[in-house]
């Protein structure tokens, strides 16, 4: 079991963003037969290194080219969207996908992209609470009165009242958001205050704790698969570097956050043991026995595709082994 992340960050002197993304199909149209469980992608705006910023376009052009492939897109920051429009696109992309494509709802923490959406970041939890309402409401496809406007989606979703959505978060603003609703929470701290509140939180709103995710601080968050560490680390440093230095950097000192490191090296990343491992086949063999999904990030920091397939081929190959394959 593996899956699959995509962030599409193409620095200018890096690979061409047009061969990024076309790898990025071929990658989940070759991986859905082989043990790929999901496809994740994430949304920025106006980044140096070109993170995707449109995700639902990317994840159309994933469903197109996949049968059984889910899609999950986490997390989006819905202050940034227009309901309405979103309610559309999501319709649509429920029916190409036939049900495929969740998403996970955040606030964004980036002050440069409010600001290129000339939205007020003072208001995001507010902004995130009447939208979020909104867009429940339209999904289920029937008419619905807003500020003295009758909308209504068209087409309806495949999915019978929309498509999974859950809310992202580290807050108890992000728990209640989830928990009015009914809807999942996935958590970007371990906190056992969080979860509890959550479960009481739904209760109180008459609804059945649904999905939650939190996570482990001991365990990876992108993993690639060698023949040789060493040379790995050698060859794949500066873009896991890249990338870990780009996720610090927008979140402007906090430490909660999982998936968050905080090295400033090749070698201190390598040492750290944290959020980036590179692992022989052996031990990502053992890692996918011990009941764990391998989190991949293939084309991580820009990697050019022609060096990404290896790595990506060995995971595969541990996964195989791992569930008695070969």
């Amino acid at each position: 079991m593996f899956t699959l992340r995509f962030d599409m960050r193409a620095p200018e002197k890096g690979v061409e963003a047009t061969d990024l993304y076309a790898a990025a199909l071929e990658m989940c149209a070759w991986a859905e037969n082989r043990g790929a469980i999901a496809a994740v992608l994430s949304e920025h705006h106006g980044t140096d290194d070109n993170h995707l910023p449109s995700p639902l376009i990317l994840a159309s052009a994933m469903a197109a080219r996949t049968e059984r492939l889910a899609i999950i897109l986490a997390a989006v920051p819905i202050p940034f969207w227009d309901p309405v429009r979103l309610a559309e696109e999501m319709a649509v992309l429920d029916i190409i996908s036939n049900g495929r494509v969740s998403y996970a709802f955040g606030i964004g923490h980036r002050v440069e992209e409010y600001e290129h959406f000339g939205v007020d970041m003072r208001r995001r939890g507010r902004l995130a609470d009447e939208k979020l309402a909104l867009l429940l409401e339209l999904l289920k496809g029937e008419p619905v009165r807003h500020k003295g406007r009758r909308i209504r989606v068209t087409p309806r979703c495949a999915t019978e009242g929309g498509p999974l959505i859950m809310v992202a978060g580290g807050s108890a603003a992000a728990v209640e958001r989830a928990a009015k609703y009914g809807l999942g929470f996935i958590s970007q701290t371990d906190s056992p205050a969080l979860r509890e509140l959550y479960q009481a939180r739904c209760r109180v709103y008459g609804h059945v704790p649904g999905f939650t995710q939190f996570p482990d601080s001991t365990a990876p968050t992108t993993v690639f698969v060698a023949d040789d560490v060493d040379d790995a680390w050698n060859e794949l440093g500066p873009y896991l570097l890249h990338d870990a230095l780009t996720a610090a950097a927008y979140r402007h000192g906090d430490d909660g956050v999982a998936s968050i490191s905080r090295a400033q090296t090749v070698q201190e990343l390598r040492a750290t043991q944290g959020p980036y491992r590179i692992y022989t086949v052996d031990e990502a063999t053992a890692y996918v026995r011990g009941g764990r999904s391998l989190p991949l990030l293939p084309l991580c920091g820009g990697l050019p595709p022609e060096l990404a397939w290896p790595y990506l081929e060995r995971a595969v190959s541990a996964v195989a082994r791992a569930q008695g394959s070969t």
